[in-house]
């Protein structure tokens, strides 16, 4: 994050939690992990998958220490901030094992501790690590993230670029309410409350409908506008990007100006808290994308995922740490981006969900440099929801996948119950996901993209061991994910 986005008293602030984080480190080495995404990428079921792999002995081939059989304890401990709101995983874990439903999505910051007993594959660390790691797992809502950039923005840029935005492509259809109020106001007339919460009304409800499953477009600031929480209805949530006249400043007492100094309110006492207490202090980070989301809603979609991943990843600092950087100006040295739901494709589909996905981030990998940031791609399921199967039809083998689908899913003019079995073709993604792209980015009108299934599974049965243990959540990649963030860390 670029310094000019925090003020110096922000960085003091910073400064001294990392401090405090690293001497507590000291004592219990401990790694922090960041966990977000954008809507309904699966944050919730990630955490809760890892955590009850750890617990209860998933199948982690490609973990090392576990695989080598390093590990030797793994629990549950109290989380190091009282005022962070737990990480209620207990009540996700029954939701998915017990209820075979899918947990309620992230709608605030959380947090877990989870610590692992360990032997060093190194006889020297041997001698000096108490061998033990405790990962702080840090869960936040993907908006929240993309709310960063604006710290660097004032409010004509912002309205200006939201604006821009809005009049382009679907969005133009979904903001014709909104704008329509915007451009009818009057940016010199006297600050008036009513407008102000039309506005901000029109504005919020034209985001909403961008989210939308029918459109899953992902750039979307200001993020509490669709998740509100406890600001629902203040002031700092009660502004609107405004079309501004060139070259003109806001007069004392107008609307304009009561639109600005809100902005920057909300810069003040929403975005920088989030950027000061919880990521300025991350270690790890894991962003979680659905692709297959926006593949099936079209190109513009895809356009907008790329267009939100290059604003993600862009925030996130590169550099990697050291101990005094590690007390000034904390780095995140490792970011994993993981498209999910890997399971709705034939395995022979998932190097090329890879492909694309990582094709998404190329402009942003480019942008924040890869000197000091270690960036990886991946795709999985953090619960695998289906099997894989083999159907004939006309004589040849179809590869398909076979899962519940959820009460109400309808396939083929079959409406589903939440407990019927079914077998459907995956589809398939590209081999060359460059040439989509130049066909996307060339504007072509008739530009086609690839077919995969957006069937909604139930999570899976588990099976009872004769000692009525549950079995652990079946996944896929999850361990490559987890060496990757922090299986350095148990060396």
């Amino acid at each position: 994050m670029p310094p000019s986005l925090t003020s110096f008293s922000d960085d003091a602030r910073i400064a001294l939690d990392n401090f405090a984080d690293r001497a507590s480190g000291l004592i219990n080495p401990t790694v922090r992990l960041g966990v977000t995404g954008l809507s309904r990428s699966g944050k919730t079921v990630f955490i809760s998958s890892l955590v009850h792999n750890l617990l209860h002995g998933g199948r982690l081939p490609l973990f090392e220490p576990v695989q080598s059989g390093r590990v030797s304890a793994v629990r549950l401990e109290q989380q190091p901030d009282d005022a962070v709101p737990r990480f209620q995983y207990e009540d996700h874990i029954r939701s998915l094992v017990k209820d075979r439903v899918w947990p309620d999505s992230t709608r605030a910051i959380s947090e877990l501790r989870i610590t692992l007993d360990y032997q060093s594959a190194s006889g020297w660390n041997r001698l000096f690590s108490p061998g033990r790691l405790s990962i702080d797992i840090v869960d936040y809502p993907g908006e929240w993230l993309l709310d960063l950039p604006l710290l660097a923005k004032d409010y004509r840029t912002f309205s200006e670029e939201t604006i821009g935005l809005a009049e382009a492509g679907i969005r133009a259809e979904l903001s014709q309410a909104w704008l329509a109020l915007t451009h009818a106001t009057d940016v010199t007339a006297s600050a008036d409350e009513m407008r102000a919460r039309d506005l901000a009304t029109a504005f919020s409800d034209y985001l909403k409908a961008c989210k939308a499953d029918e459109r899953s477009l992902s750039t979307l600031p200001p993020g509490r506008f669709l998740l509100p929480g406890d600001l629902d209805g203040s002031p700092a949530l009660t502004f609107a990007p405004l079309a501004l006249p060139p070259e003109a400043k806001p007069q004392k007492g107008s609307i304009w100006a009561m639109m600005e100094r809100r902005y920057e309110a909300y810069k003040s006492v929403v975005v920088k808290p989030f950027f000061r207490e919880h990521f300025a202090r991350l270690d790890r980070q894991i962003v979680l994308v659905d692709a297959l989301q926006a593949i099936n809603r079209g190109p513009e979609a895809v356009q907008d995922l790329e267009r939100a991943l290059t604003d993600v990843l862009a925030c996130f600092r590169p550099g990697t740490n050291s101990w005094l950087s590690s007390l000034l100006g904390r780095r995140i040295d490792r970011v994993l981006v993981a498209a999910t739901k890997a399971d709705h494709l034939h395995h022979e589909s998932h190097d090329r969900l890879d492909a694309l996905t990582r094709r998404l981030v190329d402009r942003a990998v480019h942008r924040i440099g890869m000197a000091g940031a270690g960036i990886d791609v991946m795709a999985l399921a953090s619960v695998r929801a289906t099997r894989e199967a083999t159907v004939k039809r006309d004589g040849h083998d179809l590869p398909v996948i076979v899962g519940t689908p959820i009460e109400g899913e309808t396939i083929g003019g079959e409406r589903f119950d939440g407990q019927k079995k079914t077998a459907i073709f995956p589809g398939d993604l590209p081999a060359d996901p460059e040439s989509l792209f130049e066909r996307i980015e060339s504007g072509d009108s008739d530009v086609s993209l690839p077919d995969v299934s957006v069937v909604r599974f139930r999570p899976p049965h588990l099976e009872e061991t004769g000692g009525g243990i549950t079995l652990s959540v079946p996944h896929i990649r999850l361990d490559r994910a987890m060496q990757f963030l922090f299986g350095d860390r148990l060396a």
